[in-house]
């Protein structure tokens, strides 16, 4: 069993592009959300938060030579960032023991909505390229080209875990030899109206009163807590082996040290706590850790009813006691499905290699019922912080839990 290591990073987020400008804004809780107004026949109109990143899909170069859909230029840039901090070109690997592991919960549903617009509201052509440029896979194949990765390349689609599972899914092969490289994460373009309008239909996106600018629609475990922000982005990690990183003289990021993926099989949109403690536990062993190493939780926080209150009694039972210090990402980014457990990774190795819990903003009470030690207000330094972990858990039931180690 070989141990693997995160050896690159890049991101394109709603917090900004590079790790510097992410940094600043993650410390200091400073909330990228957004008040828009949304007004679709056959949804009520109103104002909504979105979580944007300022980014321009057009200047990405398809490697495909074909359009693409934005989530899969958001991959592309995320990915050259990642593979830049690593070192790493595609004359510089072995592209048959290098794979690509990649999550998107709905892949091209911009695509899909712009298509739809073209046919039923316009009576335009089809483009022929509808089908490549959205399928759930297009991220995955213009990055497997991009790389000439030869070894490996695999999606995931399991709605709001994709991610995470598809790099824990690359862990496990490299952990067993069979790659000694993997460009992993996930990518996420939602927020085209007929996509808002029917995450607005399910009543689980947060509301916004008219006059506020949305920064603080979003509150994980609060009393009052009301939904969750849309956002987009992507995340990309480079996995290696250690032997692999020594090999070139690389300096790891952190080591990927645990992973554990579970179904509830209980129902479609309503977790299961007794789940999340069985990959959570799952997760800390495979790590060959116990609950008291995990200093830092970013917790999967979708500030939604029963899932801050099903993932705070989960965390409760893991962690006893002596609760370690929790952050919820989604507060400042939204919430990017898919890509939410590559987001929210990085985020979590930020925090390991400055030793600093992130803050959620919110300033009101919190739920009475979740108690967690929730980070809020500014950020708290943890010098001792050595491990940490990522939730992620999904409509369907599917849970999937990420540790992270220094690499000191």
């Amino acid at each position: 069993m070989h141990r693997v290591c995160i050896s690159g990073s890049g991101l394109v987020s709603p917090l900004g592009r590079t790790l510097a400008e992410f940094d600043a804004a993650l410390f200091a809780g400073r909330s990228a959300l957004r008040a828009e107004p949304f007004d679709l026949p056959g949804s009520d109109a109103g104002w909504l938060a979105l979580g944007r990143a300022g980014f321009d899909a057009a200047g990405v170069p398809a490697p495909s030579r074909l359009p693409l859909d934005r989530g899969s230029a958001m991959a592309l840039a995320a990915a050259e960032a990642a593979m830049d901090q690593a070192g790493l070109g595609a004359d510089t690997v072995d592209p048959f023991r290098f794979g690509v592991y990649w999550g998107s919960g709905m892949g091209g549903a911009g695509t899909f909505d712009a298509t739809c617009q073209a046919v039923y509201a316009e009576q335009r052509r089809i483009r022929p390229t509808a089908v490549v440029t959205g399928m759930p896979s297009a991220a995955l194949a213009e990055l497997a080209l991009r790389w000439g990765a030869r070894g490996a390349a695999l999606g995931y689609t399991c709605a709001c875990a994709s991610a995470a599972v598809a790099i824990g899914e690359a862990l496990l092969a490299l952990r067993q030899g069979r790659l000694d490289l993997a460009l992993v994460g996930g990518s996420e373009a939602l927020l085209s109206p007929g996509v808002i309008g029917a995450w607005r239909a399910m009543r689980v996106l947060a509301p916004v009163a008219p006059g506020s600018d949305g920064a603080l629609a979003c509150r994980p475990f609060a009393a009052d807590r009301a939904g969750f922000a849309l956002g987009e982005g992507a995340a990309a990690l480079v996995l290696e082996t250690e032997a692999h990183a020594r090999a070139r003289r690389a300096r790891p990021e952190a080591w990927l040290a645990g992973y554990a993926t579970h179904c509830d099989a209980r129902h479609i949109t309503q977790p299961d706590p007794e789940g999340q403690v069985r990959t959570m536990k799952a997760a800390i062993q495979d790590a060959g850790l116990d609950p008291a190493d995990i200093g830092h939780v970013n917790a999967h926080g979708t500030a939604t009813q029963a899932g801050d209150a099903a993932e705070a009694l989960a965390l409760q039972r893991v962690f006893g006691a002596t609760p370690p210090a929790v952050t919820a990402t989604k507060a400042l980014v939204g919430h990017l499905l898919g890509a939410g457990g590559a987001i929210e990774l990085v985020a979590t190795l930020r925090s390991l290699a400055h030793r600093s819990a992130p803050p959620v903003p919110q300033a009101g009470p919190l739920d009475a019922a979740c108690e967690i030690d929730l980070v809020r207000g500014a950020a708290r330094a943890l010098p001792r912080l050595r491990h940490a972990m990522s939730n992620s858990f999904a409509f369907g039931g599917t849970n999937a839990v990420l540790v992270v180690s220094r690499s000191d």
